[in-house]
């Protein structure tokens, strides 16, 4: 239901390579968890549960928390620096792509727009000599010559 004075939400309209990362990425469930783990992993709420996780740990579950905490805090590092590294080739190769389009449709829009150049080229030479043409037709016409290279016979 829509609210007074507010505009109905339209579609998002996504770069051509945008819509295609994210088909690719909607197909593959391993990238989809991928990317679940990297959204929560960099969210406030894992920061969250991470302190009340360490702290009952720490405060209730082991007397000598320190060996196995700091075993369970770097085997997490090193999942969580794989899953930073995912995102880093991901955004790396997003990138990419979203460079080879944009170079494809900027070679594209030069072209169009050097041929459009010459076609108004081409027409202003032709409006400039018949406009040329045409007054000079008219002083002709009067029976005077227009200039000294421009001297017609009277029929």
């Amino acid at each position: 239901m829509t609210t007074i004075g507010t505009a109905p939400s339209k579609p998002a309209v996504h770069h051509p390579t945008v819509a295609a990362q994210l088909e690719h990425r909607a197909a593959d469930l391993q990238l989809k968890v991928a990317d679940a783990i990297t959204a929560f992993a960099g969210s406030m709420n894992f920061v969250y549960l991470h302190i009340v996780v360490f702290a009952v740990w720490m405060i209730v579950v082991e007397r000598s928390p320190w060996p196995t905490l700091t075993l369970v805090v770097s085997l997490e590092a090193i999942f969580l620096s794989t899953f930073v590294m995912i995102g880093q080739n991901r955004a790396a190769a997003f990138q990419q792509h979203k460079a080879d389009h944009d170079f494809v449709e900027q070679e594209l829009e030069l072209k169009t727009n050097t041929d459009l150049t010459r076609q108004i080229h081409v027409l202003t030479t032709e409006l400039h000599r018949r406009l040329l043409n045409g007054s000079n037709a008219g002083v002709a016409a009067a029976g005077a010559p227009v200039n000294s290279t421009d001297v017609s016979e009277p029929a």
